[in-house]
């Protein structure tokens, strides 16, 4: 039996010139579950799992400083009176673009108000109706049928990710390590032999290498199960909605591990981001459009009406090329959102947030259009996994944004992830409960001794940082003018090849320069653009998010199924070994 796992792309020789000299065994935590990352996943999990184990928690920022927290639309689940799982379901459907797997979409849809119950428990302040006793003032946005988004005004996620952090601290069972970067995944490789012939191999992830970066030491922490919740990928776009912590991470540490992916072409534009110079990432939340938001340009032309049928209210990837298209023939720099015909006290009590961002850089909602642009938002591809949350690698689970069930298909339907997220985080926490007791049986091997520096240093040397900051800057505008909402086969091209010889740099300066998180985080984010790239090469139609000018038809005689995307053995190397 050999054990591995790559240590951010280096040989062991060469990982020995990349540090210094002085050599001592990390520090090794030991907890039932790993959890990778304190969004809504993450935070589910680790509540239900907690009934039946220890579970570490690791952020690789502050545990508020996730996705979840910059949420504001809501969660869409059927809780309505003129609503039903099959109207849900046809919508999710129809915004997938037949690619949507039918028993992720039920499973999703069936069980999602039974998880939006235990979120009521727990304290999540959703809003009520002020005309039903007992019921939800429940908001509609884009390829919904019905009004079914639950939300806290326009800080939904802000309230969930409080009431959830608030139970997880409380709970003895949970540790939350912040400031902690997982560098890669520990993988066990098993063959069973009869003699000389190999029956059967086996992967098992068994936990993690993970950079403490306000201490800068590099620990590993073991674990019986591993659940990424590391979120999505919108950094390695220019523009994003997405907080600086969304670099991929959690795509590019299972890639390597030997995990599969797929449909990572398939990247969710956000229609309406606010476009100003002080805004950065700030989102005008679909629900805009859903109380009666109208897309005009600067003259004040409402042109949603020759795009779509539903008009304003079309599926996000109608919107977002409709704005692009508009702002191309224009040559104007962004669009606008006008909601300034509804009432100024309906519109500050149903978007306090929305209201006060923007009054702060002089737009008065109730008066003023909002400029906006598109952004991308959403990974709807990711680590492929069960209806369980399993990857194909042995322990190594995902939740949210980071994973793909096929709930989402070619396009995701609005709201429908914080909803995915319980629902798979109940489900993966259930297969961890039933599997336990056999993994407590057979124990956590020992790992032998990986070299790494005593501290790793805070700061590389500033010209190397150049490196960092440069190459940055590169891959996301490379993504973003090739790789955006419309492609070519001429630019998908064009990006393959810069991104690879990006890629070199980074592997041929790396072993020169300390252990960083920004560091890090460029080795993923230059693996994720790689990724999606490739995917993106290889889906020769047009379907959903992914938009071809060369191929601008749908074809589901070939492509009606998954991009998958698996490490090539000879792709990256292991080099730790187990004891």
């Amino acid at each position: 039996m050999t054990t591995g796992c790559s240590q951010l792309g280096l040989s062991p020789a060469r990982a020995r010139t990349a540090f210094s000299s002085e050599w001592k065994q990390a520090m090794d935590f030991q907890f039932d579950y790993l959890v990778i990352g304190s969004g809504i996943a993450g935070l589910t999990f680790a509540l239900k799992a907690s009934r039946n184990g220890s579970v570490a928690i690791v952020t690789k920022k502050d545990k508020l400083e996730t996705s979840t927290n910059y949420a504001q639309g809501g969660i869409a689940s059927v809780v309505g009176p003129d609503d039903s799982f099959q109207l849900h379901i046809q919508d999710t459907l129809n915004a997938g673009d037949g690619l949507c797997h039918q028993d992720a979409v039920d499973l999703v849809v069936r069980t999602g108000p039974d998880r939006i119950r235990e979120l009521v428990e727990l304290g999540v302040p959703f809003n009520a109706s002020v005309s039903s006793s007992g019921q939800f003032d429940l908001g509609r946005e884009g390829g919904h049928s019905r009004n079914r988004i639950l939300h806290a005004h326009d800080m939904t996620g802000q309230a969930v990710e409080k009431v959830l952090i608030g139970a997880a601290e409380a709970n003895p069972n949970i540790s939350i390590f912040e400031n902690h970067l997982v560098l890669d995944l520990l993988v066990q490789h098993q063959s069973i032999k009869a003699g000389s012939v190999t029956l059967q191999q086996q992967d098992i992830c068994r936990g993690a290498y993970v950079l403490d970066t306000a201490a800068q030491e590099i620990h590993v922490f073991r674990a019986h199960a591993i659940l990424l919740c590391t979120g999505g990928a919108g950094k390695v776009y220019l523009y994003t909605s997405n907080p600086d912590v969304a670099t991929g991470d959690g795509l590019a540490i299972a890639y390597r591990a030997g995990a599969t992916l797929a449909n990572l072409e398939f990247v969710q534009f956000h229609p309406t981001c606010l476009y100003h110079p002080q805004a950065k990432n700030f989102l005008i939340s679909e629900a805009v459009r859903g109380e009666g938001g109208r897309l005009i340009d600067r003259r004040g032309r409402a042109f949603m009406e020759h795009y779509h049928p539903l008009k304003d209210l079309a599926f996000r990837d109608v919107v977002a090329r409709a704005i692009d298209s508009e702002m191309k023939k224009t040559g104007d720099d962004c669009v606008f959102l006008d909601i300034s015909h509804k009432d100024p006290e309906v519109l500050k009590k149903r978007f306090p947030g929305i209201y006060e961002k923007c009054l702060s850089l002089g737009i008065d909602i109730t008066r003023d259009p909002m400029p906006v642009v598109p952004a991308a938002h959403y990974m709807c591809g990711g680590i492929l996994t069960d209806l369980n949350g399993l990857s194909t690698l042995d322990r190594l689970y995902a939740i949210g944004e980071c994973a793909c069930t096929g709930l989402h298909g070619a396009n995701r339907l609005a709201s429908n992830s914080l909803l995915e997220a319980m629902v798979m985080a109940h489900q993966a926490a259930i297969d961890c409960a039933r599997r336990m007791e056999l993994w407590h049986k057979e124990g956590l091997p020992k790992i032998g001794v990986w070299p790494v520096p005593r501290r790793a240093q805070s700061d590389p040397l500033n010209s190397e940082m150049v490196l960092i900051a440069h190459n940055w800057d590169i891959i996301r505008r490379l993504m973003w003018n090739y790789v955006g909402i419309v492609r070519t086969d001429k630019r998908l091209a064009l990006a393959q090849n810069h991104i690879a010889h990006i890629r070199m740099e980074i592997r041929e300066h790396m072993p020169n320069i300390p252990i960083h998180s920004d560091l890090v985080e460029l080795q993923n984010l230059a693996l994720v653009a790689e990724l999606i790239i490739r995917s993106a090469i290889l889906r020769k139609e047009s379907r959903g998010l992914h938009y071809n000018l060369d191929h601008p038809q749908k074809d589901d005689a070939r492509w009606l199924k998954d991009t998958i995307l698996v490490r090539p053995p000879a792709e990256e190397f292991v080099s730790t070994v187990f004891g």
